[in-house]
Formats: structure tokens, C-alpha cells, sequence
């Protein structure tokens, strides 16, 4: 039997949105301001807030899908919070840990798909767009992801290829990126695992990512490094039900009737 994934080692470093940061930093990656450690009180939120500015973001550490992550616009708000952040961070995680970055409004959500073997070759797939989100929940995710220049996707292509090689990262794995209306670039986080919109992906390179990853894991090496060029566009659509009678509470329910018009 073998692990199909990345080492613990590096689930570890990554998983942990500190860690992951401090990792990025060293690897220049592009980042926003942010706190290097967890904070530990409202007064070093304050502090932060009157260095770098508001907006900002509470983040928890261990944090995902938008748990545990506040995003702060009046100074007056801090102290609530903060706490409603680490509330959230332990009932979610079992930790409250949390850190602060300098918040990108109206930022893209972009992400590079690699895959990276046991040898340190990494592979960049392209990219995905997944801008459109319901309470930081993705529900269309297009690949390649749109209106980037060369420069921009290329920037995108290095600092992900980078990051995995600093990680010694093994198998399939998303690295994520926030770009703002200026084009300023931020590193958000790994997901170190296959995701459900990575399919956009196999549609616009014609890679199985699962049997890429199902290969990697029993030692093949990767023999070619280059981004394959994609082949049409692909697009992912997620259906969401909620009740708006019950504060929009998430229900389920049955699709009876789907169109699809293609012009």
C-alpha cells in the first residue's frame, strides 16, 4: 500500500495558513500585509488596522470555506470581531488561532492546478477562474481563467510552481491567489488535494488528474513540465438551493427541469 497525496509534512506546513504564508514570504511569492504569527488580542488587531489601513481580514489558521474569516471596514467593529473569528475558528477547527491581512475588495479569485511527482518536478496545468462565490462558497469556476495578460498568468505559473517545490509537494494540489481591480497579486492558500472543480481542468487540457495523481503516487516521474496549451473553455456550475422563508438556510430538493442554451 502507498499514500496517494503529499506527505504530512507538507499537509502540515500548508494546511496552516501561517505556516503557508511564512512559506510564500520566503519564496517570494506575492503576498499582501499580514501578520507573520497569530494574533492574540483585539489590541493587535488595532495595531495592524493602524499601520496598513482598513479593510482588513481575520482569518482563522486552520480555517476554509469562509468559517472563521471576518472582514473588517470600521475600526468600531474590531473587538467583535475578532471574537466572533476565533468563536467561529474553534467550534469549526477545534483552534482559534487566527492571523490578519490587509483585505483586497473586489478581488478575482484565481487558481493554478499542478501536479508535482516524488522527484521535484512540478507541473502547472493552467489556470481557473472562481470569482463568483455564495458566502465564500465557489458556484462557477471557468478555466482558463479570463482577461489575464501573459505577464499575469506567467507570474501566476511561477509562484505556484515555486511554492510546491519549497514544500517538497507530491501529487495533485491547488494554489490559490487573490487579484485585485489594480492587478496587485496576493497568495491566498493550497488546497493540498484534488478538488471538485478540477474537471474544468481535465476538459481544457485533456488530462485525467486522477490517474495523473494515481501514477505519481506509485513513482512515476514527470516527463514533462511544460503548461500544455488548452483546448477550449470549460465552465463548472454548482446549484445551491436555500429557503429564503428560513433566513436563506441551506435545503434539498430536486432539479425537474434544466436548459442549457448554446449559441
Amino acid at each position: 500500500m502507498c499514500w496517494i497525496g503529499p506527505s504530512p509534512e507538507a499537509i502540515d506546513i500548508l494546511g496552516d495558513k501561517v505556516k503557508a504564508r511564512q512559506l510564500a514570504k520566503r519564496v517570494g511569492t506575492p503576498l499582501v500585509a499580514g501578520t507573520q504569527d497569530p494574533v492574540n488580542s483585539v489590541d493587535d488587531v488595532m495595531k495592524f488596522a493602524e499601520q496598513y489601513g482598513l479593510p482588513l481580514v481575520i482569518k482563522a489558521a486552520y480555517g476554509g470555506g469562509g468559517r472563521g474569516m471576518k472582514v473588517v471596514w470600521r475600526r468600531e467593529d474590531i473587538p467583535e470581531l475578532y471574537v466572533s473569528a476565533v468563536r467561529e475558528a474553534v467550534t469549526a477547527f477545534g483552534r482559534g488561532e487566527c492571523f490578519i491581512e490587509r483585505f483586497l475588495d473586489r478581488s478575482r479569485h484565481i487558481e493554478a492546478q499542478v501536479l508535482a511527482d516524488k522527484y521535484g518536478n512540478v507541473q502547472v496545468l493552467g489556470t481557473r477562474d472562481c470569482s463568483l462565490q455564495r458566502r465564500n462558497q465557489k458556484l462557477i469556476e471557468e478555466a482558463p481563467a479570463p482577461f489575464l495578460s501573459d505577464e499575469q498568468r506567467q507570474r501566476i505559473h511561477d509562484a505556484a510552481r515555486e511554492l510546491c517545490r519549497e514544500a517538497a509537494y507530491c501529487g495533485a494540489g491547488t494554489v490559490e491567489f487573490l487579484l485585485s481591480p489594480e492587478g496587485e497579486f496576493s497568495f491566498l492558500e493550497v488546497n493540498t488535494r484534488l478538488q471538485v472543480e478540477h474537471t474544468v481542468t481535465e476538459e481544457t487540457t485533456g488530462i485525467d488528474l486522477v490517474i495523473a495523481q494515481l501514477e505519481i503516487a506509485r513513482g512515476k516521474r514527470l516527463d514533462n513540465t511544460e503548461t500544455p496549451p488548452p483546448h477550449g473553455h470549460a465552465f463548472e456550475f454548482r446549484i445551491n438551493a436555500e429557503d429564503p422563508a428560513r433566513g436563506f438556510l441551506p435545503v434539498s430538493g430536486s432539479v425537474w427541469i434544466l436548459k442549457i442554451i448554446v449559441r
